[in-house]
């Protein structure tokens, strides 16, 4: 079976399933994520945005376009990897997604990531990254790679701050651009 016919079903059951009722209930879209479904690299956020929830695609508005171009800048290409986010719908007012949102959507992100399979994940911004790397802090660790156990293989970890966050503080702009840059030496260095 195809990559993409598995990721269906994971949709297929979110929406079956029942999960978050009440976000889903005010939702325009379940946005599940975009991309390539053989990626070596996916990108995980923390929930969609309003944007997001009106095109039923992450990463589409302010904080996308911003993506977009560190993408462009590190050499990379968005058709080339995946974006996705924990939450799979948009809280009310872009509030940060709840413990118990999260930890209901978690099981369906994991079976994405098993479906595509990559060898290093992004996460942007906090609450993506505590659940691959509990107890750490990102103004701690950001930029830096881990190397984890991920089911029956290892894959590496790089939390970097997340784009909106540098969009509305100027300062964190230019760490994240960097830390950014750094993805495809990371890559390199595994391939190596």
């Amino acid at each position: 079976m195809d990559k993409q016919a598995e990721l269906d079903r994971v949709q297929q059951a979110i929406i079956k399933g029942g999960v978050c009722p009440e976000l889903a209930g005010q939702a325009t879209n379940l946005v599940m994520g975009d991309g390539n479904t053989d990626a070596e690299i996916v990108f995980i956020g923390e929930a969609p945005g309003k944007s997001e929830d009106e095109q039923g695609l992450p990463f589409v508005g302010a904080a996308g376009k911003f993506l977009n171009e560190m993408l462009a800048q590190a050499g990379l290409v968005r058709s080339d990897v995946y974006i996705t986010n924990i939450v799979k719908y948009r809280p009310p007012n872009n509030r940060d997604p709840l413990p118990e949102e999260k930890k209901a959507f978690w099981p369906y992100l994991i079976k994405q990531l098993q479906i595509i399979q990559p060898k290093v994940i992004i996460t942007l911004g906090r609450h993506s990254m505590e659940y691959f790397l509990p107890d750490m802090k990102i103004s701690q660790i950001h930029g830096q790679a881990k190397r984890i156990q991920f089911g029956d293989k290892k894959v590496i970890i790089v939390p970097l701050y997340h784009p909106a966050a540098a969009l509305y503080n100027g300062s964190l702009r230019q760490t994240l651009i960097d830390d950014f840059l750094n993805v495809p030496k990371i890559i390199a260095k595994l391939e190596g």
